[in-house]
C-alpha cells in the first residue's frame, strides 16, 4: 500500500509587508478609542486650543513664529507646523490631532520593525518587540496627548535616521558610493528630530552602540582605543548637533521658568531620583496598572529604595558588560534605554514631576531588545518548544492590549485622567488643580475651589493652583477676592501674562481702569500674540472714549483670531464711534456671518444700513 501523502505544513508568512499591515492594523484597533478623547487644560492650550499661531493654521509669519519662538518653555519648530498642518486639516477638534498621533505611532511601529529586521535578519524577534512598543500602556500618554506630538514625531524621524546610518554602515563596509548619501541623509533626519524633540540628543550614543551590536563594526572580541576613536570621531557632526541642540533648550527652557535643577531641588534629591526613576520605569514595564499624570516629586525618597534603586542599576549595568561576549544584545539593549532616559530622568529637572510616562517613548526600545532577545537565547539553549514561547508572547501581547485600552479610558477628558491621578498618586497637588479647573469650565464652581484649596494646602506657594482660585472667584463676580488671589499669584511668578491680563479684567470690571491699562499692556508687553488681551485692552480704551487706540488692539485680536465674532462686534461699535459707518456695517455682517442670529448685532446692522447712516458719521 502506498503511503498517505499528507499536505506540506503552511507557515505563518514572515514577508515584511504582511508584517507591517498586521502591526499597523492592531496599533490602529487597540489605539482607536483616543480618536474620541477630549483636549486636556493639561498644556494643550498651549500647544492647540488657546495657541493663535497654531489655530490660524500655516501662514508665512506663523511659519516664521515656529522657527524663532521658545513658546512653551521648548524649540520645536517642526511639531508646531505639523500642529498647524492639523488645523488646516481639521479644524479645531480634538479628533484631527489625535488622528495624527495614532498614525505617527502606527507608522513608527512598523519603522522599528523594518529598523530591526534590516539590522538583526530575525523578523519574528524584530516583530514582537515592535508589538511591545505599539501596544504597551507606558506609550498611551505619548499617542492620547496632543501635546505630546513632539514624541511621536520626534521618534519618527530618529528611526528612520537610525535606518539611514544602518544603510550607511552597510554601504562602509564595502566601501560604497553611497555611503556619504546615506551618512547625510541620517544627519539630516537626526536635525529634523531634534526639530521636534530635543530628546534625540542621546541618539548618536544609540549609533554607538548598534556599531556593538548588531553591525560589529569592529572585529574581533575587543574594540581597541583607535577603533573606538573612529567611530566616535565618525559621529562628531551628530555630537555637534546634540550640543546645540541642548545648549538651545536650555535657554529656552530657562527663560519659560521652566528648568528647575539649579534651585527647586539639591544635586542631593535629583540624584536619589533619577536611581530611584530607573527603578520605577522597569516596575512599571513589567506592572503597568498605576500609571499616572503626572507624578509628584517627593523631594527626597527613603534611604532603603534609594540604595536598592542604586543596587538593582549598578547590577545591570555590570552584568551587561560582563556577559557582552556571550550575550551582544545585551550592552546594546540595556544601555539603550539607561542612556537615553538620562535627558529626562531627573537630573536636570524640568517641572515638578519625578517622572513620566512619556519619557519612556523610545528608550523602551532596548530595553524590549534586552528582553526578546534575551529570552530567545535561553529558549534555544535549554531547547524549549516553539509553541509555549508563542504563546506565552501572544499572552503577554494581549495583556498589554488589555491594559492599553483600559488606560486610554482614563485619557478621555480632563476629569477622567485627573481623577485617576489623585486615585493612583499621594499628594498630587496639579492633578488637584486641573481637576478644578475643569470643575470649574463645567459651572461646578463650588468644587472647583475645594480643588483649589486642596492644591495649595499641599504646595502653599502653587501660583497656578492661586490663578485659578481667582478665577473661580471672578466668575462668582467676587472681585474683591479675585484681584487678591491674582496679586498673590504674582507675587510667586512675576510677569505672567495670563495673570496680568486676568487682573487687569477683574480692575476694569471694579471701574479701576488705569491700573487695568497697566496690566492689559503688561501682559501684552510678555505676549504679543494674546489676542484676549488685546480685546481687553480694546474695550476698557473704548469706555474710555479713546477710540483711535481701541481699534488698533482690536484689529491686532482680530489678525490672531479672525474667526472670533465678539472682536469683530467690538470693532464694529468702534468704527460707529469713530464715523466710519461702511466698515462697521461690514464688521457687524462679519459678526452675523460667523455667529447667525444675534439679535443685538442684526439691530445694529439694521440702524445702519439706512440710506442717511451710510452716508453721514455716526453719532
Amino acid at each position: 500500500m502506498a503511503p498517505i501523502k499528507t499536505a506540506p505544513r503552511r507557515k505563518i508568512p514572515a514577508a515584511p509587508f504582511f508584517v507591517c499591515l498586521l502591526l499597523v492594523a492592531t496599533t490602529l484597533a487597540v489605539y482607536w478609542p483616543a480618536i474620541h478623547c477630549d483636549f486636556l487644560n493639561y498644556d494643550d492650550p498651549d500647544y492647540f486650543t488657546s495657541n493663535p499661531r497654531v489655530l490660524t493654521g500655516l501662514t508665512p509669519g506663523n511659519v516664521a513664529w515656529a522657527f524663532t519662538s521658545g513658546y512653551a518653555s521648548n524649540w520645536h519648530p517642526l511639531t508646531w507646523l505639523s500642529l498647524m498642518l492639523d488645523a488646516e486639516l481639521f479644524g479645531k477638534g480634538p479628533a484631527g490631532p489625535h488622528l495624527t498621533n495614532l498614525l505617527l505611532h502606527a507608522v513608527n511601529t512598523a519603522l522599528l520593525f523594518l529598523l530591526l529586521r534590516r539590522l538583526t535578519a530575525a523578523t519574528w524577534r524584530s516583530a514582537l518587540v515592535a508589538a511591545l512598543f505599539a501596544l504597551h500602556p507606558l506609550h498611551v500618554e505619548s499617542v492620547a496627548w496632543v501635546t505630546e506630538r513632539k514624541d511621536v514625531l520626534s521618534a519618527f524621524f530618529g528611526l528612520l535616521s537610525l535606518w539611514a546610518y544602518a544603510e550607511f554602515a552597510g554601504e562602509s563596509k564595502v566601501q560604497g558610493p553611497r555611503s556619504k548619501v546615506f551618512f547625510t541623509l541620517s544627519l539630516l533626519l537626526f536635525a529634523l528630530g531634534l526639530m521636534s524633540k530635543p530628546v534625540l540628543v542621546t541618539l548618536p550614543f544609540v549609533m554607538l552602540l548598534l556599531d556593538w551590536w548588531p553591525l560589529v563594526r569592529v572585529a574581533g572580541d575587543r574594540w581597541r582605543v583607535k577603533d573606538v576613536w573612529r567611530l566616535v570621531t565618525e559621529k562628531i557632526p551628530f555630537f555637534v548637533l546634540s550640543v546645540i541642540s541642548c545648549a538651545v533648550t536650555f535657554i529656552v527652557q530657562q527663560k519659560g521658568g521652566a528648568v528647575a535643577a539649579l534651585t527647586g531641588y539639591s544635586l542631593l534629591e535629583r540624584t536619589e531620583n533619577a536611581f530611584v526613576s530607573y527603578a520605577r520605569y522597569l516596575g512599571k514595564v513589567f506592572w503597568p496598572v498605576t500609571l499616572a499624570v503626572p507624578y509628584p516629586h517627593p523631594g527626597h525618597w527613603p534611604l532603603w529604595l534609594v540604595l536598592f534603586a542604586v543596587t538593582l542599576f549598578a547590577a545591570l549595568c555590570a552584568a551587561t558588560v560582563w556577559w557582552r561576549q556571550k550575550f551582544p544584545f545585551a550592552p546594546t539593549g540595556w544601555f539603550w534605554f539607561a542612556g537615553m532616559l538620562v535627558p529626562v530622568i531627573g537630573l536636570v529637572q524640568v517641572g515638578d514631576q519625578s517622572m513620566a510616562d512619556r519619557y519612556t517613548y523610545l528608550p523602551l526600545i532596548g530595553l524590549f531588545v534586552f528582553l526578546v532577545w534575551g529570552v530567545g537565547e535561553a529558549c534555544m539553549r535549554f531547547r524549549v518548544p516553539k509553541q509555549p514561547v508563542v504563546l506565552l508572547a501572544a499572552i503577554v501581547l494581549a495583556a498589554c492590549a488589555l491594559q492599553t485600552r483600559n488606560q486610554l479610558g482614563f485619557w478621555q477628558n480632563s476629569g477622567t485622567l485627573f481623577r485617576h491621578a489623585l486615585a493612583v498618586t499621594e499628594d498630587n497637588y496639579v492633578a488637584e488643580n486641573d481637576l478644578g479647573t475643569w470643575l470649574s469650565a463645567g459651572g461646578q464652581i463650588a468644587e472647583a475651589m475645594d480643588c483649589f484649596r486642596q492644591s495649595l494646602k499641599i504646595k502653599p506657594g502653587n501660583s497656578s493652583a492661586l490663578f485659578n482660585l481667582g478665577n473661580a472667584s471672578a466668575r462668582l463676580g467676587d472681585w474683591d477676592n479675585a484681584i487678591a488671589d491674582y496679586r498673590g499669584a504674582l507675587e510667586i511668578t512675576p510677569d505672567q501674562a495670563n495673570i496680568l491680563d486676568n487682573l487687569g479684567i477683574a480692575l476694569a470690571s471694579k471701574q479701576e481702569f488705569a491700573e487695568a491699562i497697566t496690566n492689559f499692556e503688561a501682559a501684552l508687553k510678555l505676549n504679543p500674540d494674546s489676542a484676549g488681551a488685546h480685546n481687553n485692552l480694546g474695550t476698557v480704551l473704548f469706555v474710555q472714549h479713546r477710540f483711535d487706540e481701541a481699534e488698533h488692539h482690536y484689529r491686532e485680536a482680530l489678525r490672531l483670531t479672525p474667526d472670533n465674532p465678539q472682536i469683530y462686534a467690538n470693532l464694529g461699535d468702534t468704527l460707529v464711534r469713530l464715523g466710519r459707518v461702511a466698515e462697521a456695517v461690514q464688521c457687524y455682517q462679519e459678526t452675523l456671518r460667523l455667529k447667525p442670529g444675534d439679535a443685538k448685532i442684526q439691530a445694529k446692522l439694521q440702524a445702519l444700513e439706512t440710506p442717511a447712516n451710510l452716508k453721514s458719521p455716526a453719532n
